[in-house]
């Protein structure tokens, strides 16, 4: 609505025709992308089974839609052929020589391809990815030609896999393939008989991705990278976060920084230090990421010392929580071949790690906001995600910022510890555990925990370790903090039952932004 304010010299200003954000006063637009409205992009997914196709394609998907607010969504033939044809069917089934079975295939496909019209029909920006082996030019020209023969217009590319590495392919193959519907529940031994000549027969017909195919990339053994007639926003973003995957297993280790003196008074932001109780977690840290973050079990069953990164925030609470993890060198050779001196847990603090900047309301308690920007406090209660503090941030402003950090977490092969702030972890674990970022707000990242994270191609495996329990922090007689902020029910909150206290315990969920 029009409105009329007086500046800080008592100027008057007239704003008959303000601008207004769709979203809300004060909140951050949803629609941060460099596409536009109608961009629509196909991924047709290339390679051999075992090869990570999946594992690609649900990477894009869940990083187009989680940090650039892309509607992106998988299609996977082998569901599709499952549903017609039934699972742990023989390896002779894939034999190109085998014509009926390669007819039930293609009726497969062509479902696939069908659901796939659907979505794309839909308006506004999509992607789509297509997964599937795709080996030969013949099935590659009909999914092309069937994508023009549809109604609208949408650009397509390929991304080829290609691994011939046999102990990554073994890997592969045992962690992911054998736990698909496929071979559940058979002899792994059997399991891995069949499957082995079940790549055979895809082997004999494969044809590999060039360039009278159409705009392509091309990943050897996730360090090679072939880029051809690639063009637009959307395929060269999916081209560079594609360099940035591999196939490796990995695992992240999250924590907040132990209680903060500003934790202790219920107050959210500033830079303050370490209660003493927060200097005991410290301590607690140290000791578990010297005895379980970097050690590993060899093929022997012996301990052995891997390399560890650490990550931090600019912010003096989270280097205190880290100052006690010891720091050494060792010799390291990487997979390529090369042999460094490694420093383990070398401390790497991060402005995007910093915790989201409350603005006007920095070092204030809920409690003094209500009171004092009784307006905003009810805003941030309608929309936790899209709020932006005044002269502060949003969570849709930290997602973006922390795009470039989740990018290198996909690319990094060594275990990393991140010690960072509460609406920082909300993000980057809502994004690998595959939530909506609607839901990111109100994850529940406890004090004193370490949350541990494998991600891998069908999810993200999750465990919690409690390093200290809400007693030992209340055993110096200190009261327990303002409560963190009131939060509107979503029906979607994520609970985690850590221990035996209450998901917005005061002492555990301590406020923070």
């Amino acid at each position: 609505s029009p409105t009329t304010r007086f500046d800080s010299l008592n100027v008057k200003i007239s704003n008959p025709k303000p601008q207004v954000l769709p979203e809300g006063e004060n909140a951050t637009p949803l629609e941060v992308t460099g596409s536009t409205a109608t961009d629509k992009l196909v991924i047709i997914m290339v390679g051999l089974p075992a090869t990570g196709k999946t594992h690609i394609a649900k990477r894009i998907c869940r990083f187009l839609s989680f940090f650039h607010d892309i509607p992106a969504q998988i299609f996977n033939v082998g569901d599709y052929r499952r549903k017609l044809c039934g699972a742990q069917l023989p390896a002779d089934f894939f034999d190109p020589k085998n014509a009926n079975a390669k007819q039930q295939r293609s009726l497969a496909c062509d479902a696939a391809l069908q659901a796939m019209m659907e979505y794309l029909h839909q308006d506004g920006a999509r992607v789509a990815a297509f997964d599937a082996t795709n080996s030969t030019k013949e099935r590659r020209q009909h999914i092309v030609r069937s994508l023009k023969d549809s109604r609208g217009v949408c650009k397509f590319m390929f991304v080829e896999s290609i691994c011939d590495s046999q102990e990554l392919l073994e890997e592969n193959i045992r962690k992911v393939k054998l736990n698909t519907p496929d071979y559940r529940d058979m002899d792994p031994d059997e399991a891995m008989k069949d499957f082995k000549k079940r790549r055979e027969n895809y082997l004999s017909a494969y044809e590999s991705v060039d360039s009278t195919d159409g705009p392509h990339v091309k990943i050897i053994n996730s360090r090679q990278f072939i880029v051809d007639n690639i063009r637009g926003y959307l395929s060269l973003k999916v081209v560079h976060f594609v360099m940035n995957l591999h196939l490796l297993p990995r695992t992240f280790y999250f924590t907040r920084h132990g209680q903060s003196e500003y934790n202790v008074l219920g107050k959210i932001g500033g830079d303050s230090g370490l209660s003493p109780a927060g200097t005991k977690y410290a301590k607690r840290l140290a000791q578990f990421a010297k005895e379980h973050i970097a050690k590993t079990t060899d093929s022997d069953g012996n301990k052995v010392e891997r390399p560890c990164r650490l990550w931090t925030s600019t912010l003096r609470r989270t280097k205190e929580t880290a100052g006690f993890i010891e720091h050494y060198s060792f010799e390291h050779t990487w997979d390529n071949g090369d042999t460094i001196d490694w420093v383990q847990f070398r401390s790497k603090p991060r402005r995007n790690l910093d915790e989201l900047y409350a603005g006007v309301c920095d070092g204030m308690t809920y409690k003094d906001i209500e009171q004092v920007y009784p307006d905003e406090f009810n805003r941030r209660q309608n929309d936790k995600l899209c709020y932006r503090y005044p002269r502060g941030e949003s969570y849709m402003d930290v997602t973006l910022r922390l795009e470039p950090v989740a990018q290198e977490m996909e690319r990094i092969r060594e275990p990393v510890l991140i010690v960072a702030h509460q609406g920082i972890l909300r993000i980057l674990y809502a994004y690998f555990m595959g939530m909506d970022r609607r839901e990111a707000p109100y994850v529940s990242i406890p004090l004193n925990n370490v949350i541990e994270l494998q991600p891998h191609a069908y999810g993200c495996h999750e465990k919690r370790y409690c390093l200290m329990k809400k007693e030992e922090m209340m055993d110096d007689g200190q009261d327990e903090p303002v409560t963190s902020m009131p939060m509107r029910s979503t029906g979607k909150e994520t609970v985690a039952e850590t221990e035996n206290y209450l998901p917005n315990d005061p002492v555990m969920n301590a406020p923070s932004c």
